[in-house]
C-alpha cells in the first residue's frame, strides 16, 4: 500500500507540474514585426516584440544587472544588417527580492520591446529575411519557464538612397538605462509603491489626491450651477433635500468611476481626457449651461418631457431622480479635466487589464472630490423653503445664471480651440464677460426687470454692495481688453493666445515670445547641438489646469530664466497635429494620462526627471527645473 500511495503521490505532483507549466506556458502572447518592411541601404528599421501577459505573471527587463534571466535577442545572420543600440524597453518595474537579495526589473500586463536595426550601406537591392530567436523568461511567484522561440520577419531592400529621416540612429547603452531607472519616478513604480504600502495607505492617499483636485480651477464653474440647479429644486412642495443631496453625491461618484473606467478600457488611458476635449461634449455642455441660464431668468420652466412624467407618476421621485442624476453626468464632464496624477495612473493601470486598485482609487478620489458638493447640494434647498424667501432668493436665481452665461463662454472656446474657428478668441470671451459683469451689476441696482422679479422700492445694503462687486470686477475686466495684466486664475478660464501656423500656445515675457517646438525629432535634434535638456509639456487645448500653470508658474521671472537652459517642447493630447501619437507618448513611454504632464529628457532621449502635473507651490516647480539641469 505504501508503494501505490507513492505511486499516486508522483502522478499528482507530475499531474500538477504539468498543468501548471502548461499554464505558464500559454501565459504570455506575442508578436513581432518591423515598422515598415521596405527600405533603403543605409537606413535604420525598428524591430518590435510585443507581449501581452496574463495576471499574476512577468518577464524579466533586458538588463543584466536589473535581471535574473534578462530578456534578449540572438540573430542567426546579421551579415546585412548591424544593432543599433541596445534592445530598449519602457519603464520598468522594480521590488526587492529577499531570496537573491537584489533589485529585480520586470514588466507585467502589456509591454513592447524595440530593437533599432541598420541596413548595410553596400546591400543590394531585394527580399531579405531577419532570422533570429527571441529569448526570455516567463515567471510567477513560484516559477519560471525559459522561451527561445525562433521567428522570422521579412524586408525588401529597394534602389535609391537612404531616406534622411530613417538614417539617425538611437544611441542607448546600458549605463544609461540604469540611470533612467534611478533618476524617474516611474508613473507605473510610483502606483505600485502606493499598493504595497497596504490598503488604508491607499485610500489615504486616494483621499487626499480627491481633497486637492477641488483646489484645481476646473471645479468652479459647477458651483453656481450646482447652487442655482438645486435652489430651483427646493422650491418645489414635494421635494426632500436631503435625499436629492444624497442621490447627487452618489451619482457623481457611481457615474465618475464608471465613466472613467469604460472610457478606459474602450478607448484607452486617454479615454476621459478624449472626452472632456471632445467639441461636441462641449457643446451639449455650453447648451445645458445657457438652458439652464434662461429658465433661472424666468424665460420657461425646466420640465422633464412627458414620456418621463407619465413614467415618474407611477414611481415617486423617480423623474427628480432623474434631473439630478443628469446634473450628475454634468459635473463629471466637466470634471475630467481636472484629472490629476493619481486619476491618470488609475486609468492607465485600468486600460491595461488591472481592475481592483483602480476601481478602489476611482471611487475613494471621486467620493472625496464630490464631498463638499453634498453640502451645495443641501442647504440652497433648505433656503428656499423658508418664508418670504421669494423676492431674494429669484434675485439669486438670476444672478446664477448670468454665472452660468458666463461658464458656458468658456465651453463654447474650448470647442473653438479645438475645431480652429478663431471666432470665440480671448478678447471675445473676455469681452462677453465684462457685458455680463456689467448687467449683474445693473440688475441688481434694479436697473433691468426679469419676470418674476418683484418691485424693488429702495436698494438694500447686500444689494448694493454686490452690484458694486460686479461693476468693478466688469471693469477690472475691461482692463484686460486693453492689455492690463489679468489675474492668474481668470486667465486660466480665458482661451489662450494661440500660433495657428504651428498650432502653439504662446506664452510672453515682456515683448519676447517663447519658441516651443512640437515634435520630438526637431526637439531632439537642437538638444544635441546645443547641448541641453529637453523640457516636454503634455497640455491640451481644453485643459484649464494646464492654463493655470502656463499663466501663474510659467511667467514667473525665475522660471523664464531657467526656461532658457532647456529646448522647449509642447505635445497636445487633445487636438491639433499629432494629437493621437502624443497621447499614445505619454501613456506608453511614461505611463500617464494626466494633465499636464511634464518631462526632462536628456539630448539622448533618456528620462531624467518628471513634474506630476498642476501644483501651486512654484518654488517646487522651480527646484523640479534646477534639479534637471545637475
Amino acid at each position: 500500500m505504501k508503494i501505490v500511495s507513492k505511486i499516486i503521490l508522483l502522478i499528482t505532483i507530475l499531474g500538477t507540474f504539468i498543468i501548471g507549466q502548461n499554464d505558464i506556458d500559454n501565459a504570455v502572447k506575442y508578436s513581432l514585426n518591423l515598422d515598415r518592411d521596405e527600405v533603403h541601404s543605409g537606413e535604420v528599421v525598428t524591430l518590435s516584440a510585443k507581449l501581452k501577459i496574463a495576471k499574476k505573471f512577468y518577464v524579466y527587463s533586458t538588463h543584466p544587472e536589473k535581471s535574473l534571466s534578462p530578456t534578449y535577442i540572438e540573430w542567426e545572420d546579421s551579415s546585412y544588417f548591424s544593432e543599433v543600440g541596445i534592445l530598449q524597453e519602457p519603464s520598468l518595474k522594480i521590488k526587492y527580492d529577499p531570496n537573491f537579495k537584489m533589485d529585480i526589473g520586470y514588466h507585467t500586463s502589456q509591454v513592447q520591446f524595440k530593437q533599432d536595426l541598420k541596413i548595410s550601406d553596400d546591400i543590394k537591392p531585394g527580399a531579405y529575411k531577419i532570422k533570429g530567436t527571441f529569448v526570455f523568461q516567463v515567471c510567477d511567484p513560484t516559477k519560471c519557464i525559459p522561451h527561445w522561440d525562433d521567428f522570422v520577419v521579412k524586408l525588401t531592400v529597394l534602389e535609391g538612397d537612404a531616406v534622411a529621416k530613417y538614417i539617425t540612429p538611437v544611441q542607448s547603452e546600458f549605463e544609461n538605462i540604469v540611470g533612467k531607472v534611478k533618476a524617474k519616478s516611474g508613473t507605473t513604480n510610483e502606483l505600485d509603491s502606493i499598493i504595497e504600502e497596504g490598503l488604508f495607505s491607499f485610500i489615504l492617499f486616494a483621499l487626499s489626491m480627491g481633497f486637492l483636485a477641488l483646489l484645481t480651477p476646473c471645479v468652479f464653474p459647477m458651483i453656481p450651477i450646482t447652487v442655482s440647479f438645486f435652489t430651483k429644486a427646493g422650491e418645489k412642495e414635494d421635494s426632500h433635500p436631503l435625499f436629492s443631496a444624497l442621490v447627487y453625491t452618489i451619482g457623481i461618484i457611481v457615474i465618475f468611476t464608471s465613466l472613467g473606467l469604460i472610457l478606459a478600457l474602450t478607448l484607452g488611458a486617454a479615454g476621459a481626457n478624449q472626452m472632456a476635449s471632445n467639441p461636441w461634449v462641449n457643446i451639449f455642455i455650453a447648451a445645458l449651461f445657457i438652458y439652464f441660464a434662461f429658465s433661472l431668468f424666468g424665460h420657461y420652466e425646466i420640465q422633464m418631457p412627458s414620456a418621463f412624467r407619465q413614467f415618474s407618476s407611477k414611481q415617486e421621485q423617480r423623474g427628480g431622480v432623474i434631473g439630478i442624476l443628469f446634473m450628475a453626468l454634468t459635473f463629471t464632464l466637466t470634471s475630467f479635466t481636472c484629472t490629476v496624477q493619481f486619476v491618470g495612473l488609475l486609468l492607465v493601470a485600468a486600460s491595461q487589464g488591472s481592475f481592483f486598485w483602480p476601481l478602489l482609487g476611482m471611487v475613494v478620489f471621486s467620493t472625496a472630490f464630490a464631498f463638499p458638493f453634498f453640502f451645495l447640494a443641501l442647504f440652497p434647498q433648505y433656503l428656499a423653503k423658508l418664508p418670504k424667501s421669494g423676492g431674494w432668493l429669484n434675485s439669486v436665481k438670476v444672478t446664477m445664471g448670468f454665472l452660468e452665461l458666463g461658464a458656458a463662454m468658456k465651453f463654447i472656446s474650448n470647442t473653438d480651440l479645438v475645431w480652429q474657428w478663431g471666432i470665440f478668441t480671448q478678447q471675445v470671451v473676455l469681452a462677453v464677460w465684462v457685458i455680463i459683469s456689467f448687467m449683474m451689476g445693473l440688475y441688481l441696482l434694479g436697473k433691468i426687470k426679469l419676470p418674476h422679479d418683484s418691485d424693488l422700492p429702495f436698494i438694500g445694503v447686500p444689494r448694493l454692495v454686490l452690484s458694486i462687486v460686479f461693476m468693478s470686477f466688469g471693469i477690472y475686466l475691461t482692463g484686460g481688453l486693453f492689455g492690463q495684466p489679468l489675474h492668474g486664475l481668470i486667465d486660466s478660464y480665458l482661451p489662450p493666445v494661440v500660433d495657428a501656423s504651428r498650432q502653439n500656445i504662446v506664452l510672453e515675457s515682456g515683448e519676447e515670445h517663447m519658441v516651443w517646438f512640437d515634435n520630438l525629432p526637431e526637439a531632439l535634434d537642437l538638444a544635441k547641438t546645443e547641448k541641453k535638456p529637453v523640457f516636454i509639456d503634455f497640455t491640451g487645448y481644453t485643459c484649464t489646469n494646464c492654463r493655470w500653470m502656463e499663466t501663474n508658474v510659467f511667467e514667473e521671472p525665475t522660471v523664464q530664466k531657467l526656461f532658457n537652459e532647456f529646448v522647449m517642447l509642447r505635445l497636445y493630447t487633445d487636438g491639433g497635429n499629432n494629437y493621437r501619437e502624443n497621447q499614445k507618448m505619454e501613456i506608453s513611454r511614461f505611463g500617464t494620462a494626466a494633465l499636464p504632464f511634464y518631462v526632462v529628457l536628456s539630448p539622448k532621449d533618456e528620462e531624467i526627471s518628471r513634474f506630476p502635473g498642476m501644483n501651486t507651490d512654484v518654488n517646487k516647480f522651480i527646484d523640479f527645473l534646477e534639479k534637471s539641469l545637475n
